[in-house]
């Protein structure tokens, strides 16, 4: 009896073809449509097996699946209680989580298939309709993206509150030789904080940086335990830690996503526990929200 031989990690159009049982115009079709997860590498067509069986494990769902909802990206106070909440009402019935890093690195994973939905923030609120769009526009996927809001927030910076008293302005706190807790490549709290500091003297890499952090809570916890006194951060963020805050701006906070995501039964569910009376009141204690376009689709692909 011969051995059955299991098909390589990466698979070419041909195998791909013979492993779906298509024909390889098919899957060129699927490529071009931007439906089947491959990548080109010096003009030759490669699809992670991993990735397709996902990707066909989804199709036979309808890309409707019930029972599972990964969101990656930014970080945000807001939603570390509004995430919890519904996988609780979900109990065993579906999987809903959140893994906070940044931005870009969201996308990656989003553009990768490894997440249902990324969060995204780029930048001040008025430009964020033009901002959005343009960042996702770098990944090959983005044709099959959605923008959907799901609030504003006010972005600023995060004080020891001895260092807030004794300080009165924002030329004050980058002069003061503080210790800084930075946000890695790729985070748009550290994009916030480049744009409201400028260029030149002022720039973040001249800062005396004590620690990189990996998210909001992350950065605001360093402070709060002394490690560093001042870091890029949301208002919201502050409050949970009990800091002071530096205010310079407002920023939309997005959730980019599939098309076929927008219609899952969780997705839905998560935007209804964001727009309730419950998060609403949260969002109160936390400061520093905005709820007035929550839920609004706001770029649907090119």
């Amino acid at each position: 009896m011969n051995a059955v031989t299991e098909p390589p990690r990466f698979l070419s159009v041909k195998q791909v073809a013979e492993y779906l049982n298509l024909h390889e115009k098919k899957v060129y079709a699927l490529v071009s449509e931007g439906k089947i997860p491959g990548t080109k590498i010096t003009g030759k067509w490669l699809f992670p097996r991993e990735l397709v069986d996902k990707w066909m494990l989804e199709s036979s769902h309808g890309g409707l699946l019930t029972d599972r909802l990964i969101v990656a990206g930014s970080d945000d106070p807001l939603l570390h209680r509004v995430i919890p909440r519904l996988a609780d009402r979900m109990r065993s019935r579906a999987l809903v989580s959140f893994t906070p890093i940044v931005t870009r690195l969201g996308l990656e994973l989003l553009q990768g298939h490894r997440v249902d939905a990324c969060c995204v923030h780029w930048g001040p609120v008025q430009e964020s309709q033009l901002r959005h769009p343009a960042l996702i526009r770098s990944f090959p996927q983005h044709r099959h993206w959605i923008i959907v809001r799901a609030f504003h927030r006010e972005q600023g910076l995060i004080l020891n509150p001895a260092v807030a008293a004794a300080h009165q302005s924002l030329q004050e706190l980058v002069d003061a030789g503080l210790r800084w807790v930075m946000r890695q490549q790729g985070s748009g709290t550290q994009r916030f904080l480049r744009e409201a500091l400028g260029h030149g003297a002022d720039d973040p890499s001249k800062l005396d940086t004590a620690a990189t952090a990996h998210s909001e809570r992350e950065s605001a916890a360093l402070v709060a335990m002394g490690e560093a006194d001042i870091t890029p951060g949301t208002r919201a963020a502050a409050r949970e830690f009990g800091l002071a805050f530096f205010p310079t701006g407002w920023e939309a906070f997005d959730f980019v996503l599939n098309r076929s995501i927008y219609f899952r039964t969780l997705f839905r569910e998560l935007l209804l526990q964001i727009q309730s009376g419950e998060s609403r009141r949260e969002a109160d204690k936390l400061q520093g929200y905005d709820f007035s376009e929550s839920g609004r689709m706001l770029w649907s692909g090119d």
